[in-house]
């Protein structure tokens, strides 16, 4: 099966932060838009390492990370039949 490559581009104050990454690189890439965040030499800030960072996270790993809420159906019933 095929990877695909994916793009990630910031356009800010004339300068141009283009990223390609596959999902197997994805972890390095959050490392580098941290360390180009705390580069002072670059324009490129925290907040904008923070939203470009939610842009690389895939949207399953995010829904798998909330957890399910958990319901105790037989306590319920016995605090409402008491």
């Amino acid at each position: 099966m095929a990877q695909g490559v994916n793009v990630l581009a910031l356009m800010k104050n004339g300068e141009r932060y283009v990223f390609l990454y596959d999902d197997n690189s994805a972890e390095t890439l959050l490392q580098t838009l941290g360390r180009y965040a705390s580069d002072p030499e670059l324009s490129f800030s925290w907040y904008d390492a923070a939203v470009l960072s939610q842009r690389v996270r895939p949207q399953s790993e995010t829904e798998s990370s909330i957890p399910e809420p958990h319901m105790d159906r037989h306590r319920f019933r016995e605090k409402l039949e008491n």
